[in-house]
């Protein structure tokens, strides 16, 4: 009898155990793979970046079961409110406006816009104001492109799904210079992808603009995640993963003020 209740005591104990992992709570994150060095898709389909390792020391932070979904920028939003994901993962900065759709966690990092151009470009970086009348890159619905749009005075601004696309137009001379994260275009000049071009100058972030620093979208309504995220991100800063990631990536703190 005694053997038999030991024998049923431990399949049980298996069988709550086998309950409470199939019990992990399973997030399907967003991400474009198109942004080094914060998330990018090498040919073989493999997901890299910063992005991608602090979602994942999140999701074990949280002991989340986590799955990556491979979606075009300007369809984030509109995945995310319809169901298709559950969070994003993907520099998008809290802004006012996105805030009308989507909910946030708290910033998981914060970093200034920045411009580049041509290394023979005969711009000299003293001040936004000699961008006036040119032609001006960014990807679409970011804040970097709303900041060219709103600062810079008659501009030809030129719109792109990705940041790799406003490259190639920066190398061929079809625009004069390009905005962006100011660590993405550093990154890129950097690189002997980006031999041909210069980091201009750093642009002062506007808060209305640029936000609060980039932080993880959920859909509108789910506070809960939200605020597991945030909880999360508090968790790693604090026991010094998120500064593991970091100095992967970067020479500086990328969290920022």
């Amino acid at each position: 009898m005694k053997l038999t209740k030991k024998i049923a005591l431990a399949a049980a104990a298996a069988l709550m155990a086998c309950s409470a992992a199939s019990a992990a709570e399973k997030i399907r994150v967003g991400i474009d793979g198109a942004y080094p060095p914060f998330n990018q898709l090498s040919a073989s389909g493999e997901l890299s970046g910063f992005d991608v390792d602090i979602t994942n020391a999140l999701c074990a932070e949280m002991k989340a079961d986590c799955e990556f979904v491979i979606q075009d920028w300007d369809g984030m939003i509109p995945a995310l409110i319809a169901g298709k994901i559950d969070a994003v993962v993907a520099s998008m900065s809290i802004t006012e406006d996105r805030l009308k759709k989507v909910d946030f966690s708290k910033k998981y990092y914060n970093t200034p816009p920045a411009v580049a151009v041509l290394k023979d470009s005969d711009l000299k970086g003293t001040d936004i104001s000699e961008l006036a009348g040119l032609t001006i890159g960014a990807q679409v619905s970011t804040t970097h492109a709303n900041y060219a749009e709103q600062k810079i005075p008659d501009i030809d601004l030129k719109l792109y799904p990705t940041a790799d696309e406003y490259k190639m137009e920066l190398e061929s001379g079809r625009v004069d210079a390009v905005i962006d994260d100011g660590v993405v275009l550093s990154e890129w000049v950097k690189s002997e992808a980006g031999a041909c071009c210069k980091i201009l100058m750093q642009l002062t972030p506007d808060p209305k603009i640029n936000g609060e620093g980039a932080g993880i979208a959920v859909k509108k309504g789910n506070t809960e995640l939200a605020d597991k995220l945030t909880a999360a991100i508090a968790a790693i800063r604090a026991n010094g993963k998120y500064q593991e990631i970091n100095a992967k990536y970067f020479d500086f703190d990328v969290y920022g003020d």
